[in-house]
């Protein structure tokens, strides 16, 4: 029977960074509400997302920025306690509170405890509904909303501890993935390609690309027929001769054309023929096994109808 896994944590909600941040709860609760109405939900199986350890953790990141993170969340509990609210900011836009730790350990731990069903065959696949999101965070840095980077752990560990030897990232993200490419970067098992709106945020991706990265760079007001394009053009020969045994998906929906984070023009139905390229070659290479978790995507009707579009590829729905 095919399966496709659905992991969240009630944590995931409680991580944010203030009002009106556009990385907020509320992007969670658009997602579910847009499953429940499409009577999708029921094709699911739900799962509750454990936490990620340090030595998991470790796998990715610098063991003193783990410890860094590990700290400062709690001192703000200590003072989310004594004054009522608390935030450290790691930079500009990315800010912890008091729930940011959990949320980051529970959001990897769903990418690692997805990548575990999916290789056992537990389940055919899997998305993972969590936040903060993760393609920013460097191996020693948090940026651009992330703090761990779930896809680069989840990652290391099918390498690690799964013996895997030729793993795929797809990144479809409106920015660049500067933080899955600066800890995957020159490794020999994984093959990562994305494309971005350029120049765009973080301003990476262009210059000294690893071998192992195919990094597409495009104009704003660039929309899905092009991309569509780009994909078949450039992703798929990649990714058919790499012949990946398991892909992760870095699900960001900000390229939408109605998200105002970026100035791309794709639709629900872009993704949703993006996901399918992908699941093809899931199929003839790695039996079909693909990790999907959420990373951008704040227009929040737009978000709920694109991951629906995602998932009932996945789910084959």
């Amino acid at each position: 029977m095919h399966k496709t896994g659905y992991y969240t944590h009630p944590e995931c909600r409680r991580h944010e960074m203030g009002a009106g941040h556009p990385e907020c709860p509320e992007r969670l609760d658009a997602i579910q509400e847009r499953l429940l109405m499409s009577g999708l939900d029921i094709g699911l199986t739900a799962i509750e997302a454990p936490a990620a350890s340090f030595d998991d953790l470790a796998l990715a990141h610098d063991v003193d920025y783990i410890d860094h993170l590990r700290l400062t969340s709690h001192c703000l509990i200590e003072d989310q306690a004594a004054t009522g609210t608390a935030y450290a900011h790691m930079d500009p836009d990315t800010a912890m509170n008091s729930h940011t730790w959990e949320a980051a350990l529970h959001s990897a731990g769903a990418a690692i405890a997805a990548t575990d069903a999916v290789i056992n065959g537990e389940l055919a696949n899997a998305f993972c509904a969590v936040r903060p999101p993760g393609h920013h965070a460097m191996r020693r840095k948090a940026m651009g909303f992330c703090f761990f980077n779930n896809v680069a752990v989840a990652v290391k560990h099918a390498i690690h501890q799964h013996g895997l030897k030729r793993v795929a990232v797809v990144d479809f993200d409106v920015h660049h993935g500067n933080g899955t490419e600066d800890i995957l970067a020159n490794d020999e098992h994984v093959l990562m390609v994305s494309f971005f709106q350029h120049p765009f945020y973080p301003y990476s991706g262009t210059e000294k690309q690893a071998s192992n990265m195919v990094n597409i760079p495009v104009p704003a007001y660039t929309r899905g027929m092009d991309v569509r394009d780009l994909v078949e053009n450039y992703w798929v020969p990649r990714l058919e001769e790499f012949k990946p045994e398991l892909i992760f998906i870095s699900a960001g929906f900000d390229a939408h054309r109605e998200d105002d984070m970026g100035q791309m023009g794709l639709t629900e139905q872009d993704y949703a023929w993006i996901t399918q390229r992908i699941c093809d070659i899931a199929k003839r290479h790695g039996k079909g096994r693909i990790v999907s978790c959420l990373e951008g995507g704040y227009a929040l009707s737009a978000l709920g109808r694109s991951v629906e579009a995602h998932i009932r590829v996945l789910a084959d729905l």
